[in-house]
């Protein structure tokens, strides 16, 4: 899964810089609203809401917007919305497996959002539960490479902490362990000197479908249309793309 994590992380990198930034904000504002309404408002007592604001920031989200979405969710300030998340399940071309994870005030406009997405980008819906047993709920850190390590040092401070495996992605490392060792993992990771990016829980394939570049245009495309929708919070699939075929998609 190497080729899709590597090109996840580099669309992150762009949409950081481009036009898509606002929609990026809104998307963590929104994570860290309800990690806060979840958890409290703590940082130090709530593991989600910590992560979610380390990742806001990493990706320039200002610090005004991140103490009030902060505020909105653990109730200090009103205007908090009363999100819910909803998984959708489809395949795009390709035949590639994908689960649509909403965070949404209203389910119709979601569900609508997502319908409309999907089929007008060669997308089909599923029913549920036929793609999830593909992917299972894993923990992800992002650790940059700029800070001089290689991927042994990463191996070896997060061996001990339940880390399964480390994958080099170019420009960064990805450490994948079970969700429930993801707060281990990144203390781990931080008593090490060793700075990160995001740690999140997330859906990763058993399994991958390996795509030319003509199939991949077409997911990719099919995907941005979906985190496009204002109700989409992530999009997980279960392609892989070999490196000369990134390099060829652009």
């Amino acid at each position: 899964m190497s080729g899709h994590s590597k090109w996840a992380t580099t669309k992150h990198k762009k949409a950081v810089v481009d036009a898509k930034r606002g929609k990026l904000f809104a998307k963590l504002i929104k994570n860290i609203e309800v990690a806060a309404r979840t958890g409290g408002g703590d940082p130090d007592g709530n593991p989600t809401l910590y992560d979610a604001i380390q990742k806001a920031r990493k990706t320039s989200v200002p610090t005004d917007n991140i103490e009030r979405a902060v505020k909105r969710g653990s109730g200090v300030d009103a205007g908090g919305a009363d999100y819910q998340t909803i998984m959708y399940e489809g395949y795009g071309p390709g035949g590639v497996a994908l689960l649509i994870e909403c965070l949404t005030d209203n389910r119709n406009r979601a569900a609508s959002e997502v319908r409309t997405a999907m089929t007008r980008n060669g997308g089909t819906m599923a029913d549920p539960g036929s793609v999830a047993f593909l992917f299972s709920r894993k923990g992800v850190v992002i650790v940059p490479r700029h800070q001089g390590i290689s991927e042994d040092d990463v191996l070896a401070a997060v061996l001990d902490a339940g880390a399964e495996e480390v994958n080099n992605l170019g420009e960064s490392f990805e450490v994948i362990s079970e969700a429930t060792d993801l707060i281990g993992v990144r203390t781990a990771l931080r008593q090490a000197g060793i700075d990160y990016d995001s740690a999140e829980a997330s859906f990763v394939p058993s399994a991958s479908t390996p795509l030319d570049a003509d199939t991949a245009r077409k997911v990719f495309r099919l995907i941005d249309a979906l985190e496009d929708c204002d109700d989409v919070q992530n999009v997980y699939a279960n392609f892989d793309v070999p490196d000369d075929v990134l390099a060829e998609v652009g």
